[in-house]
């Protein structure tokens, strides 16, 4: 078997591994951001298992408001390591300057998918209407609440029908179209 017969693989558990713990780390800080509750199963578990790295970091990076900036910081660092050994893997050695552009785009469309789906589920669920409570879509609420309370305020329902959606998800689309493929294209010229 030739080395190009480990790329693949290589690159998809780095990518998997990587990607998973970001997702997790984006998650505690959006949790955070708008206030959702921390005695939420959910939370607790995304705290507990964020929690080590950002002990440390919390030491040296403070607050600024209610921006964790130790979350963020952690984040893009891991996006840029695990950015830089995917590209090692296959290869290719981008510039520091290079890897940073790439994290930031990736992380944004990281963020933008985050409620693109939360918000999709959550107006799928109206539809449902779950009468018990489930500590996920408690979550899903807390996270979306911010954009759709904004979004009721400019479009609010009409005859029972809830809208208030599609103002968000316009202007997340909007803003993938507009801001990632600038941000990818810095990438690729300072690699």
């Amino acid at each position: 078997m030739t080395p190009e017969y480990w790329i693949t693989p290589a690159v998809f558990l780095l990518d998997t591994l990587f990607s998973l713990y970001i997702f997790a780390l984006v998650l505690r800080f959006l949790f955070q951001w708008s206030g959702a509750d921390y005695q939420n199963p959910l939370s607790r578990f995304l705290i507990r298992i964020t929690h080590p790295p950002l002990k440390v970091l919390r030491r040296f990076i403070p607050s600024v408001g209610r921006i964790d900036s130790a979350t963020l910081v952690l984040t893009l660092g891991l996006q840029i390591l695990g950015g830089f050994l995917i590209f090692l893997v296959k290869g290719a050695s981008p510039s520091f300057a290079a890897l940073t552009v790439w994290a930031v785009a990736q992380l944004l469309e990281l963020v933008l998918n985050i409620y693109f789906y939360a918000i999709i589920i959550r107006a799928l669920l109206s539809w449902i209407g779950p009468t018990s409570y489930n500590p996920a879509i408690a979550l899903l609420y807390n996270l979306t609440d911010p954009l759709l309370s904004a979004s009721r305020r400019l479009l609010p329902s009409s005859s029972g029908i809830d809208l208030s959606p599609i103002i968000p998800l316009i202007g997340i689309q909007l803003a993938k179209m507009l801001l990632l493929p600038p941000l990818q294209q810095l990438a690729a010229l300072l690699t």
